[in-house]
């Protein structure tokens, strides 16, 4: 196992590979993980990092026992001027959340506590959302006199539609576990001691499929959701699998009654 600072996050973003897997770690529990600007740039790279790797599962993780994170730390962009805002703090939460969204490989959000403002937007950028029962989640923006900037309603509509959207931004309605999981926002919800064993058998199931398979699945879910047509597109992408070791051995491992052993090449 080895444990890398990410540069210029001020050891409060962390990245750590363990086989096939590599979890990023928010590590500012103290400000129940509030996001700066250089916490943005250690993201950034850690997820760079991770795009550039042979990593199959990217898992993110809030550190203490109180939050996920809370968002955009108030401190740093309420006196930002409205250049500064747009040029320095939306658009660089747009450009890291954007890429967190678009890795190739399948990204899992762990969350306990409290998950609000840019917390929960971050959370809503992965593709699966492992929500702990006495978890919170919100988008609280109004209330501060501002709007969600990092993607928020844009994804939380893709999720829960455009009337329940509108209850958690304008109405300010807090969810719990449960209630994310009722209305499609979590992928599961469980007690906090049983949620790491979710995690993990959540982990293994992506583990287990071939690598290029499930990271191409992945980019034609998302491209279908933004009106791709699956007849270009899954042919394509049924013509690069066909020219893989991991089809001819997912073949072999059919015939011969047994779990395949992909390789990614």
């Amino acid at each position: 196992m080895t444990i890398k600072d990410v540069e210029r996050a001020e050891r409060t973003v962390w990245a750590e590979t363990d086989g096939d897997v590599t979890t990023i770690l928010l590590d500012r529990p103290a400000k129940l993980n509030a996001l700066t600007p250089e916490m943005l740039d250690g993201l950034e790279a850690a997820l760079r990092t991770a795009a550039a790797s042979d990593a199959r599962v990217v898992v993110l993780r809030g550190a203490g026992p109180k939050a996920f994170c809370v968002g955009a730390d108030i401190n740093r962009f309420s006196s930002l001027t409205p250049v500064a805002m747009w040029r320095e703090w939306t658009a660089r939460g747009h450009r890291v959340f954007d890429l967190l969204a678009s890795l190739r490989q399948p990204t899992v959000a762990v969350v306990h506590g409290v998950a609000a403002g840019g917390g929960l937007e971050l959370a809503l950028a992965c593709d699966f959302r492992i929500v702990t029962a006495d978890a919170r989640l919100s988008l609280p923006e109004v209330f501060l006199g501002t709007v969600p900037g990092w993607g928020g309603t844009e994804r939380l509509t893709e999720l829960v539609g455009r009337a329940r959207t509108k209850q958690i931004v304008l109405a300010r309605e807090q969810l719990d576990g449960p209630t994310a999981s009722a209305w499609g926002l979590a992928t599961a919800c469980l007690a906090p001691d049983a949620a790491e064993a979710a995690v993990a058998d959540l982990v293994d199931r992506l583990c287990a499929g071939s690598p290029i398979a499930v990271q191409l699945a992945k980019q034609l879910i998302d491209a279908a959701a933004d009106g791709a047509p699956s007849r270009v597109l899954e042919t394509i992408a049924g013509g690069l699998t066909a020219a893989t070791e991991d089809l001819a051995e997912g073949v072999r491992a059919f015939h011969e009654r047994r779990a395949p052993h992909f390789h990614g090449r």
